[in-house]
């Protein structure tokens, strides 16, 4: 049986998950502007002890592993290798946008099922400054059909897949395409998601029984850009 603490800290959203063999045991999250710090090991300690365990008991501890805020994935990476460093344990890297996609087919299957005539995908979205976004498209299996890429919003946007699909948008950087996209049926826009560690709980579960752990030496988040820092960019 495999006790996995899921940590995920790439948006505003600041959330731990506890699941035992991918059953969710407890769970905390927040959404606030960089709380990471400051909330994140207070909540890995309020979850454990909802649960009745200990860092001790844990398997392995699995880490949303970006795209996303760049703070938010170094504070997730660094806790949860010293909790593996200090436990002996395995870390396991969840890729986020992977993690949103299973969490919001999971939460729509009827939406994302609703088409008849065209095969739906969903483009989970993580704002990534001005008219940008990180973005992929999943199938409506959760299976990747574009590669994670730092996406620049225009009038183009997933055009090579809308003549034979619709496509869901979804995550803090999708309301900005209705910006620069014309929705109609074939492309759509589903407020009212968030990241929880909660999704990255199967994904954490599958790894750890296929044992595809990182090397806590040297694993980095996948960043796909530079830190930015805004007075940085003042000449």
């Amino acid at each position: 049986m495999a006790l996995i603490l899921n940590i995920e800290t790439a948006t505003t959203v600041c959330s731990v998950a506890l699941a035992r063999d991918g059953v969710l045991l407890a769970y905390l999250d927040a959404e606030e502007e960089n709380i990471h710090g400051s909330a994140l090991t207070g909540f890995i300690s309020d979850v454990l002890k909802s649960a009745g365990c200990q860092i001790g008991d844990l398997d392995a501890v699995a880490v949303s592993c970006g795209p996303g805020s760049y703070t938010g994935l170094r504070i997730g990476l660094a806790t949860a290798k010293g909790i593996c460093f200090g436990a002996d344990i395995p870390l396991i890297a969840v890729e986020t946008l992977e993690s949103m996609a299973a969490g919001f087919i999971l939460q729509n299957p009827l939406l994302v099922a609703s088409n008849e005539i065209k095969k739906n995908l969903v483009a989970p979205m993580i704002d990534a400054r001005r008219e940008e976004v990180y973005t992929a498209l999943y199938s409506e299996d959760g299976q990747l059909i574009s590669p994670v890429a730092a996406v620049i919003l225009d009038s183009k946007l997933f055009a090579d897949y809308l003549c034979e699909t619709s496509i869901l948008c979804f995550g803090n950087g999708a309301n900005k395409v209705s910006n620069v996209v014309e929705l109609d049926q074939n492309i759509k826009v589903k407020n009212g998601f968030s990241c929880s560690a909660v999704h990255m709980i199967t994904l954490s579960h599958e790894a750890h029984t296929q044992e595809k752990f990182c090397d806590l030496a040297y694993f980095e988040p996948h960043y796909l850009k530079e830190f930015y820092h805004p007075k940085a960019a003042i000449k």
